[in-house]
């Protein structure tokens, strides 16, 4: 896995698709600065001890964050009321970066199903 396979995968996303993304992956590496980068299933993805922890990908019409878990969205409830969700993605828009809030929620989430705790 490597940084590079991220720089590679946003290289191809259009803006302003391209630039949200990019803020996105600041966010998370500020977060996580110890995660390692790579792909999986295609989708940028960072993991902590081999673990996946988070992720996104780029559709035509949206963004997703990838929680890499199925109940992490609905732990969070109301914090991810205002987006479109399933049980595996956070959808929005293509030009609105998610609240750096909202990703370290997420993320933390994350990390307690991951604990255990």
């Amino acid at each position: 896995m490597s940084a590079r396979e991220i720089d590679d995968y946003l290289a191809g996303v259009d803006e302003p698709g391209r630039g949200t993304l990019e803020s996105l992956r600041r966010t998370i590496l500020e977060l996580l600065p110890e995660a390692e980068q790579g792909l999986a299933y295609g989708a940028p993805v960072f993991r902590i001890d081999g673990t996946a922890v988070g992720g996104f990908a780029a559709f035509k019409r949206h963004l997703s964050y990838l929680p890499h878990s199925g109940s992490v969205l609905a732990a969070l409830g109301d914090r991810v009321a205002g987006h479109a969700t399933s049980k595996g993605s956070l959808r929005f828009p293509l030009d609105e970066p998610l609240p750096p809030a909202l990703v370290a929620d997420l993320i933390a989430a994350r990390r307690r199903e991951i604990d255990g705790t």
